[in-house]
């Protein structure tokens, strides 16, 4: 099965060697037909303490790296 990759934007770079993304996702509600955004965020692994606040990256899908961190840094993502 393939890892998922997604994109986001970093809300948090404090602790060592992990970051927090922010990941958004747009659907149409299936009765209201209106647009709607619902976030989440997730704990990734950046080995080499690269990525500040506000940078957006794509985050990748790994094994358990500790408790909360499931998803390694890949790049980050270009506009």
């Amino acid at each position: 099965m393939p890892k998922r990759i997604l994109t986001g934007v970093v809300t948090s770079d404090k602790n060592e060697q992990t970051i927090t993304v922010l990941v958004e996702r747009r659907f149409k509600h299936p009765l209201l037909q209106k647009t709607v955004r619902k976030s989440k965020k997730y704990r990734a692994h950046d080995e080499h303490n690269k990525f500040k606040t506000g940078d957006t990256v794509r985050i990748e899908e790994c094994a358990p790296i500790s408790k909360t961190k499931r998803w390694t840094v890949v790049t980050e993502a270009t506009a």
